[in-house]
């Protein structure tokens, strides 16, 4: 699977960040031991803290909400 979007799911203001990364973005990561290392790279760029937030990655981005038990 490529990393194309990274989710920050921020627990100090509850925000959900998703970032699509850039292709040469996706490159750069390839050069560090692990993506953790890579994201901290960015924290300025998009606005995060990671030691604020838990993350993952995906290749597809798929959302889907929920309000009293029925999507919307």
């Amino acid at each position: 699977m490529e990393t194309k979007y990274v989710l920050l799911l921020n627990y100090c203001s509850g925000a959900l960040n998703i970032i699509e990364l850039t292709d040469e973005e996706i490159n750069e990561s390839f050069s560090y031991d692990d993506f953790e290392s890579f994201l901290m790279t960015i924290e300025d760029k998009y606005g995060f803290k990671l030691s604020d937030c838990n993350w993952m990655t995906t290749e597809n981005l798929n959302i889907y909400r929920y309000k009293n038990g029925k999507e919307i």
